[in-house]
This record gives C-alpha cells, structure tokens and sequence, in this order.
C-alpha cells in the first residue's frame, strides 16, 4: 500500500532531522578527537572507560546477532527487545567513548610493522561505517518504532552488518591499541 502524501512528507522531515544530528554528532565528535585539548588535570581519571567502551560495543554485538537470529524465527517481540539492547548499549558506548576523548584527548597506536597497516585499514573503516552507521540506526529505529515496517525491513537489511561491523571493529581497535601499548 503506498503511503499517504502526508505520511512521505512525515518520513522526509524525521529522516532530515535524523540526518542533521548525525552529521552534527559526526562533527562534534571529529572535533573532539582532531581538535580538542585533554586538560591534564583528568590525565589519570577514570582510565576504566576504553574498557568500558570495548565491552559495550561487544555487547551490543551480541544483542544484534541475538536479534537477527529472533528476527529469522519470526520472534518480533523478542526481535524488538534484542535491538533496543543494543542500541542501549551503543548509547552507554557513546557517552563512555565522549567522557574518554574529552578528559584523555585520543590514544595513539604504539604497535609497528604489518600490524600496523592492518589496525590502521580496520580504523579507518570502522570511522567511515561509523558515520554512516548513526543514521541508519536511527532511520531503522525511526521506521520501527513508527509501525512503518516494510521501510524498515528494507533499511534493516544494510544496517544490521554496518553496526554489528562497527561494534566488533569497535572491540579490535581497543584491543589492537592495548596490545600495541605493551
């Protein structure tokens, strides 16, 4: 069934205001990293949250495979859970991984040789995917949660490899960095 006018000009706007925070997020955080100065004064607070970090986007990974196994069961409201778990845990990853970059400013990989082309090839997609992940999610979520389910299933298709590659690639760098740092 086609939408309504209206309802195609509903989607238009939520999906611009979607796109707008995501490419404000997305500015923010390259400033965070790029631009902005750690004070010194937090240097050796609260060194936990890269840990915190990793084990987030590692459970988020988890929900999402959780969900997409739900999902292939036709189990939608243990679907929805499984996704709403992961997002929650993409949340706490994002305010961990800003609180981290804002007090600690951003941790250099120490490692040398291949390994190094490789963490590098792994970071740099993993920052593409990220910037392109945000608002997918937010789009799939958006089309969910407003009972818009064929827009959703379409979307999901893309995004659910985009954030569970974002979230595992999320654990190796910090892995890669902690490994390199020894």
């Amino acid at each position: 069934m086609p939408a309504t006018p209206a309802a195609a000009e509903s989607n238009k706007g939520a999906i611009a205001a979607i796109i707008a925070l995501s490419v404000a997020a997305s500015l923010f955080l390259f400033w965070l990293i790029y631009v902005h100065t750690a004070p010194q004064a937090f240097a050796s607070r609260l060194l936990f949250l890269p840990s915190i970090d990793a084990l987030t986007n590692g459970l988020a990974a988890i929900s999402l495979m959780v969900g997409y196994y739900f999902i292939t069961r036709r189990n939608i409201r243990a679907h929805r859970r499984s996704m709403i778990t992961a997002f929650i845990f993409s949340s706490i990853f994002l305010v961990s991984y800003v609180v981290n970059h804002a007090l600690h400013g951003d941790t250099l990989y120490q490692g040398h040789g291949p390994l190094r082309a490789v963490y590098f090839a792994i970071l740099i997609s993993h920052i593409v995917l990220c910037t392109i992940a945000l608002p997918m999610v937010l789009i799939t979520f958006f089309f969910s949660l407003t009972g818009r389910f064929p827009q959703h299933k379409k979307i999901a298709r893309f995004t659910l490899p985009i954030w569970l590659y974002v979230s595992v690639t999320g654990v190796v760098v910090f892995a890669m960095l902690h490994a390199g740092a020894k």
